[in-house]
């Protein structure tokens, strides 16, 4: 699996691929998948790790685990590949883009790469599943590594936007310095709580904001 990370990525991340819980980790998603059907395949659970530089990155949206249903997961968070329909969390998403951004419209797919490929981290705190069973994989280890992930970009890079939407990505907000870094919170996406918050929350325009005030490039949204 290690294989299918990011040269970038690999070497950051190194000294945790020799610890003890990452080693069990690896071991339980195997034998996992001798078991189960699991999402997403092996070459996909790293492809946040491939659209860009670790140093390159700029937003990070936080999900929970991957979609559990045939197709959907390709290992970037929130994001099908074409042409599996936008889920319904997508779909909000998309909703809260076209009354933010000027000129967005629901791009007709759901593949979010054209986002990753300008140094945005589609992350789960969770990065394998079993087929039709949410959270199937939480709690065995892959949220150590997230942690790791962000303690790296956080100790590493300054002025990125981390998206927390819902009391899973919040968790993340405990190894966020706000002094280096923005943070944007509100509700899920998800249909029981985008009401709650995320729906008017603007996080994209003001994720783009806070770029150009730290003089960066910001997220072109709407290249997808």
């Amino acid at each position: 699996m290690l294989a299918h990370i990011g040269n970038s990525w690999r070497q950051a991340l190194d000294a945790e691929f020799g610890k003890p819980y990452f080693k069990g980790l690896m071991a339980f998603v195997s034998d996992e998948r001798k078991k189960h059907t699991i999402y997403p395949p092996t070459p996909q659970v790293f492809t946040w790790t491939q659209m860009c530089s670790i140093r390159d990155v700029k937003v990070v949206i936080l999900g929970q685990d991957p979609y559990h249903g045939p197709n959907q997961a390709h290992g970037l968070c929130f994001s099908v590949q074409k042409p599996v329909p936008p889920p319904h969390s997508l779909v909000n998403i998309y909703k809260e883009l076209a009354t933010d951004i000027e000129g967005f419209q629901h791009p007709g797919h759901g593949d979010l790469t054209g986002w990753a490929e300008q140094g945005v981290l589609l992350l789960n705190a969770v990065l394998t599943v079993r087929e039709h069973q949410a959270n199937s994989h939480k709690d065995k280890g892959w949220e150590a590594f997230t942690d790791a992930v962000v303690h790296w970009l956080n100790g590493n890079l300054n002025g990125v936007v981390f998206m927390l939407w819902g009391a899973c990505a919040q968790k993340k907000d405990i190894a966020i310095d706000r002094r280096r870094h923005h943070v944007l919170e509100t509700s899920h996406p998800s249909p029981t709580s985008a009401h709650r918050g995320f729906l008017g929350c603007k996080h994209f325009s003001e994720a783009n904001k806070l770029l150009k005030n730290s003089g960066k490039q910001p997220i072109n949204w709407t290249a997808l």
